[in-house]
């Protein structure tokens, strides 16, 4: 885990460097080899108290490094007009190290830590490469949304120290503290991050304003930190959340259905995507919060489904918008007139978006459709709606997209080059193909 590290911190003076936009890429995706051929035997990776890597980190740091190579691909604008390349290159990699350092400490104060540690650089990047005005607005609603929700995280972890001693995770899962308050001011920040509904309103405002990289990790990892945060403290919550947990079910699933309705009148390509981002992660606090194996093992699944599909969703949306200038579903039609090949991608992934085999998506979906109805069988209506609505948005925005008439305001157009075909291939092949291995995300 250290050498990783190493790795990572000897990138940072790469960035500084001329020219070196792609060699910045290819060092992440060296480092990805290197840390998958580490991790060929798990047992290595119990190094010390502090630094640790167990199957729910391993996914989620290879999405990490995964994620943000491809930000840089998608990126290639920004070198175009040498719009502060080498900043935008040092956030990604204080970014992917903070990410790194949060999925694999051990320690839940230094998880905090780094938890609010990675809202600074997607801050950064919302408020300086984002297109609007209005992204100042986003990005202080980003800001107290988490850091309101955080603070009783906060004093919590302080009462948890003052209780145990300790704050390891290794010792802390052989205590059950069943303490309401503790337990809502523990829950409450992942929730907000995941994010559950009626907490979500700062998730569409970031997403519309944040350029294609914020978009992307914001989609790709950022809402995974809620549901790994969840997936570590519920181990010494148990007892109260098996009484408390129908609270959150219902409104998730009442709020996942409600969102999925909303999805069909949205006329932002973007914001649509956002809503639709929220709509998954319902069933994903859902599936958590029930404690059984299928619902841990859905909830994984699908986080790391969703994670790389919504992030090819969102780079689709961006081909589009660098060649129209616009995000409304009015402006962006026809558009398989113009780009036929990308017609092809925009279906593979919005069959993926609606969990079509062979997809992640799809067995995240199924085990967390078996741990909900072995809860409660009324679950099973809400559980019908979400998964049918999720369809039609997604035939939807397909429809809208890629049929009906030309917008007569184009002057100009170019189609599909060749690095936006392999971005969306990068995307598309590991969210296909990893249910062949499914026994390295097994947890």
């Amino acid at each position: 885990m250290m050498k990783i590290l190493f790795y990572m911190i000897f990138m940072i003076p790469l960035c500084f460097l001329k020219k070196m936009f792609w060699m910045v890429q290819m060092f992440l995706l060296m480092l990805m080899f290197i840390f998958m051929n580490l991790s060929v035997n798990l047992i290595n990776f119990n190094l010390s108290y502090m630094y640790s890597c167990d199957f729910i980190s391993f996914g989620l740091i290879l999405l990490s490094i995964w994620i943000c190579s491809l930000m840089i691909m998608s990126s290639e604008n920004l070198l175009k007009v040498s719009y502060y390349v080498n900043f935008f290159l040092l956030n990604i990699m204080i970014l992917l190290i903070l990410l790194f350092l949060t999925f694999s400490v051990m320690n839940l104060f230094m998880f905090y830590l780094f938890f609010e540690g990675s809202l600074i650089p997607t801050l950064l990047l919302i408020i300086g490469w984002g297109y609007q005005p209005e992204r100042v607005q986003a990005g202080m609603y980003l800001m107290f949304y988490t850091l309101f929700a955080s603070l009783p995280l906060l004093m919590g972890l302080f009462y948890i120290y003052m209780e145990m001693s300790s704050m390891m995770f290794y010792f802390l899962k052989f205590f059950n503290m069943n303490f309401i308050l503790l337990y809502i001011s523990m829950v409450l920040a992942f929730l907000v991050k995941m994010p559950m509904y009626f907490v979500h309103l700062w998730l569409p405002k970031a997403h519309v304003e944040a350029p294609v990289s914020g978009s992307m990790i914001l989609a790709g990892i950022m809402l995974k930190l809620g549901g790994y945060g969840l997936l570590r403290v519920l181990v010494f919550l148990q007892e109260v959340n098996l009484k408390l947990n129908y609270i959150w079910i219902v409104v998730s699933l009442l709020g996942g259905f409600y969102i999925s309705l909303k999805c069909f009148c949205q006329v932002d390509i973007k914001s649509l995507i956002a809503y639709s981002s929220v709509a998954h992660m319902s069933i994903v606090i859902s599936g958590i919060m029930i404690m059984n194996y299928w619902g841990y093992f859905g909830s994984y699944i699908m986080m790391i489904g969703h994670g790389l599909c919504s992030s090819g969703m969102f780079c689709l949306a961006n081909i589009n918008y660098e060649r129209l200038h616009s995000r409304s579903l009015y402006i962006n039609k026809g558009m398989m007139n113009f780009m036929p090949s990308m017609s092809l991608w925009w279906f593979l992934l919005m069959s993926s978006n609606m969990s079509a085999p062979p997809s992640l998506n799809l067995l995240g979906e199924i085990s967390l459709i078996n741990s909900l109805m072995s809860w409660s069988y009324l679950s099973m209506l809400m559980l019908m709606l979400i998964s049918f609505f999720s369809a039609g948005y997604s035939l939807y925005l397909y429809s809208f997209t890629q049929h009906g008439k030309i917008f007569q305001g184009v002057y100009s157009f170019y189609c599909g080059v060749s690095r936006e075909y392999l971005l969306l291939l990068l995307h598309w092949l590991p969210l296909n193909l990893m249910i062949l291995k499914i026994e390295y995300l097994m947890i």
